[in-house]
């Protein structure tokens, strides 16, 4: 059988006038008229560098979230929060959550490190010789260093980890990546260095420019230790009374709640030991133009709670791998932008406010949720706003 192949303009393939053969295409060889894909605002001339075979666009319902009170070192003020999603009683529910926390004086947030890794691993005939290499490496940071800065106006080298197994020496460059969330930056700056360290090491030195350590788009302890992206907190002490008026529960069952919450976290081995971190950050990402699949590792988080003397309670959520961007990418596309716009968020020195949205925004759905399961009307809100059928 032979290959029928897409419909490609070498010359320029993001005009209007190719997306439309390749809609005709799939009408050709599948009988579907592409009616609602067609339908669009943006124009097809900015899509070089976010999409290959351009064909249509997927419409994605937006709804509007809060307001949340966010008191950051970046994020400060009330905000709206736009979330993209087809998960009824979704949207609802963060705002509940946005509500407590903006009754209770706000949701205070802080941005604790920030840095994206790629991950080498250089390969000897033994493993002395690979420890040997890693001295080598710690002697001439400072040329490594050069090396890899000088593919970047943005990026700066923080630091080299090494992990030594049998005959390899496995490398973490860790580079800050300014408001974009990085991955490409620092694989360009990365593969830089490795090519001086394979130049100039004595007897030269093989690589594979991704060992996987880095846990690029797939969650890994060593991120939550280590940081992969943004390291955010997201904490808020809520008063007994505005937990009960707004939530109709105590401090106590919901502390009861979060050991055994807890308990069957540790159990499952979960990435994360709170409610539905990845719904809120989804959704989020696909309004404002992130790259979604980095969803794998942003969604890693660790609740702390303390129910406090006087009845008050504690609430933390501390995202270890947030990765996102408020440059580059996806960012600057029609919708997404407004959507960053909205926030504030768009462009340049931005990227830490974003972060603080993004780690409000979870904790505000955290919360919600638990709140909604020790209330016992957790199935009957979704019965209500979240079912979509006859």
């Amino acid at each position: 059988m032979s290959r029928v192949k897409i419909p490609r303009n070498k010359e320029n393939d993001y005009t209007e006038d190719s997306a439309k053969n390749r809609r005709d295409f799939v009408k050709e060889q599948t009988g579907v008229d592409l009616t609602h894909m067609a339908q669009y605002s943006m124009d097809t001339a900015t899509l070089p560098g976010n999409i290959e075979n351009f064909t249509g666009i997927a419409q994605i319902p937006v709804g509007l979230a809060g307001p949340v009170l966010i008191n950051g070192e970046h994020a400060k003020g009330e905000f709206y929060v736009p979330l993209a999603t087809t998960e009824g009683t979704l949207v609802a529910s963060y705002s509940r959550g946005m509500r407590l926390l903006t009754e209770s004086g706000g949701v205070k947030t802080t941005v604790l490190e920030s840095q994206m890794q790629r991950a080498p691993v250089f390969t000897f005939p033994d493993a002395l010789a690979a420890r040997n290499f890693g001295d080598w490496i710690s002697d001439n940071m400072h040329s490594i260093t050069q090396a890899a800065e000088a593919t970047t106006s943005i990026g700066k080298l923080i630091k080299i980890e090494q992990y030594g197994i049998g005959p390899m020496l496995f490398l973490r460059f860790n580079l800050s990546t300014g408001d974009a969330a990085g991955q490409n930056m620092t694989n360009k700056a990365t593969y830089a260095a490795c090519e001086w360290i394979k130049s100039n090491y004595p007897g030269g030195a093989n690589y594979v420019l991704s060992s996987n350590i880095d846990s690029d788009k797939k969650f890994s302890h060593l991120n939550t230790i280590n940081t992969r992206g943004k390291r955010v907190v997201a904490e808020v002490t809520i008063p007994k009374s505005v937990l009960e008026s707004v939530m109709n529960v105590s401090g106590h069952t919901l502390f009861k709640l979060r050991q055994i919450s807890n308990t069957g976290a540790l159990m499952a081995g979960n990435a994360s030991n709170g409610a539905h971190a990845a719904n809120g950050i989804a959704a989020l990402y696909l309004a404002t133009g992130q790259d979604v699949a980095n969803v794998a590792e942003s969604h890693a988080s660790t609740t702390f709670t303390q129910l406090l003397d006087n009845g008050d309670y504690y609430w933390s959520v501390t995202l270890t791998s947030l990765i996102c961007g408020t440059y580059g990418g996806g960012t600057g596309l029609a919708t997404q932008k407004e959507a960053l716009d909205i926030l504030g968020c768009y462009g340049k020195d931005k990227a830490f406010k974003f972060a603080e949205i993004v780690a409000a925004t979870v904790l505000a759905g955290d919360i919600s949720l638990a709140s909604s399961v020790v209330a016992g009307d957790f199935v009957a809100s979704h019965d209500q706003y979240g079912r979509n059928r006859p």
